[in-house]
């Protein structure tokens, strides 16, 4: 931020912000009431015409700021809070006239070395694409050791200048930027700032913004662009695959960092999207089984390092995830079961209960930006963020041995409680039945968060795990269904009693579907002697 030394290399460590607009004039306020710089800002972003760097996470400009032109490259970071980037100063700006970019003068980086790699691979030299065009009000806070920039940034993107297809998109975001000090000092300014203004975290930045102004309508960008500004109204991001977690199974906090940065990964991509008013369902459902993972981790993970998770964070996520699991229910079960019903000679409803897509939009944005949701995962991210102090005094925990041992003891619990839950499936209860479903799912989870250090016998479990989850996620649906027909035709539906009636012959052959499944499931694998530490 600001004008950057030149050859700088750094790792930023920052969190994004979109502003509602009807907050933005406090916002403003609030940044005022320090010593603050303002400067205007415009930036020229360059690709290949196959798109090779923005298929690669990497952004590639020409800024004007003030006076000075700026060349930066930036690249994906390890963590959800951290990204690579390189800046080199150009020389003064003159009027209408802008410098050649020039990759190689990021040579000897991180970043540059990324850019350089895809250039060697691309299809044609590089382009123009879009460009920005904003005002940044920047301001130092200092606060019990920590330094934190803030820069308030308001504008527009633009593709396709001048032409008949130009368009724009709004830029109005708040980030924090960690100058000195510990990353927990900059979260806790940022869940200040993010509550006290209602804002909401993004992980969409501006070249992604411009990414989608040139995608044709209606087409969504799956590309990983790195962080640095708010998401558009534009079509949302394809879920990426989460990388792999590790080589060699870390040892207590390293594991917990580690497996809380990859939950994130899933999590915060489709949190923002929704946030900004996205009605995807598969955004909706990647987020729900990103929550789902990471409350596996922050339970069967905890005894690694006591202490380091906060009890506080767990609740705001059990809160988003029960609230946007009835949206699911209103419109995905009923959209599926109701198809099946219609091909059994159902009567269509007199009322419908799926025509409720903006409503459903608007509940699950206003869900996501929940301020205590929001807090939340502002301290998760800056618990996953390896480096630069980032956990102050938080506990190291067992070393690998000992975090092998209890990994080995969950998963042997798990899966007999799995199997206990198994015997006598059909007599149990729906809650039981319900109960055996969910330990399940987290046998699923922790086998998958510590798969790199199991046996050969470990992609083999997880397959035989699949049947039994899908059977019991059938069984779910069709309660939660016939639940649903119930209410419609107790409030007036009749014709919704079809649907009721024929849900309820349904349920002894899918539970005997769920006791076959769950006999396929094998031994637990288990952890290697080999790849100690």
């Amino acid at each position: 931020m600001g004008i950057p030394r030149d050859n700088a290399a750094t790792m930023e460590i920052e969190f994004k912000f979109c502003i509602p607009p009807d907050r933005l004039a406090a916002v403003q306020a609030a940044v005022r009431r320090g010593r603050c710089v303002a400067i205007r800002m415009e930036a020229r972003y360059f690709d290949t015409p196959d798109g090779a760097l923005a298929s690669r996470g990497i952004a590639f400009r020409l800024r004007r700021e003030g006076d000075q032109w700026v060349q930066t490259v930036k690249a994906l970071g390890d963590g959800p809070l951290d990204r690579q980037e390189h800046n080199v100063a150009r020389g003064p700006a003159i009027e209408g006239i802008a410098p050649e970019p020039l990759p190689q003068l990021h040579s000897g980086t991180v970043a540059g070395a990324r850019l350089q790699q895809a250039l060697q691979t691309a299809g044609g030299p590089l382009v123009e694409t879009y460009g920005t065009e904003m005002d940044r009000l920047t301001r130092d806070i200092t606060r019990h050791g920590t330094v934190v920039e803030l820069a308030l940034d308001t504008g527009r993107v633009v593709a396709h200048r001048g032409t008949a297809q130009q368009a724009e998109a709004p830029i109005c975001e708040l980030e924090l930027e960690l100058k000195a000090g510990p990353v927990t000092g900059l979260a806790a300014l940022a869940a200040q700032w993010a509550t006290r203004h209602g804002l909401y975290l993004s992980t969409v930045s501006k070249a992604e913004r411009g990414e989608r102004l040139l995608a044709p309508a209606g087409s969504p960008s799956g590309i990983p662009i790195p962080s640095d500004s708010p998401a558009s109204s534009g079509s949302p991001r394809k879920a990426r695959p989460r990388s792999p977690l590790y080589q060699q199974l870390p040892a207590g906090q390293a594991l917990q960092r580690a497996v809380v940065a990859q939950c994130l990964q899933q999590i915060l991509g489709p949190a923002s999207d929704i946030a900004e008013g996205a009605s995807d369902e598969e955004l909706l459902h990647q987020l729900r089984i990103g929550i789902r993972r990471l409350r596996t981790a922050l339970r069967e993970l905890a005894p690694l390092a006591p202490g380091n998770f906060d009890p506080a964070w767990e609740p705001p996520l059990v809160h988003v995830f029960q609230q946007l699991g009835h949206l699911r229910d209103r419109s995905q079960v009923m959209q599926r079961i109701g198809a099946e019903l219609r091909d059994a000679g159902a009567p269509p409803l007199s009322t419908h209960p799926n025509d409720t897509t903006g409503l459903e939009a608007q509940a699950a944005q206003h869900i996501v930006r929940d301020a205590a949701c929001q807090e939340a995962l502002v301290y998760l991210m800056a618990f996953s963020t390896p480096g630069l102090n980032a956990t102050g005094d938080a506990a190291a925990g067992l070393d690998a041995r000992a975090t092998r041992h209890l990994l080995q003891q969950r998963l042997r619990a798990l899966h007999a409680q799995v199997q206990k839950g198994a015997r006598g499936f059909a007599t149990r209860t729906p809650q039981a039945q319900h109960r055996l479903r969910k330990r399940l799912k987290r046998l699923r989870y922790l086998t998958e968060f510590v798969a790199p250090a199991l046996d050969a016998h470990s992609a083999r479990f997880l397959d035989s795990l699949q049947p039994a989850l899908s059977a019991l996620g059938r069984l779910n649906d069709e309660r939660v269904a016939a639940a649903l027909y119930r209410e419609l035709a107790e409030s007036g539906d009749l014709k919704a009693w079809f649907g009721a009636g024929w849900l309820a012959g349904r349920q002894a052959q899918s539970v005997a579907a769920c006791e076959q499944a769950l006999g396929q499931i094998e031994e637990a694998p288990r952890l290697r002697k080999t790849g100690k530490r």
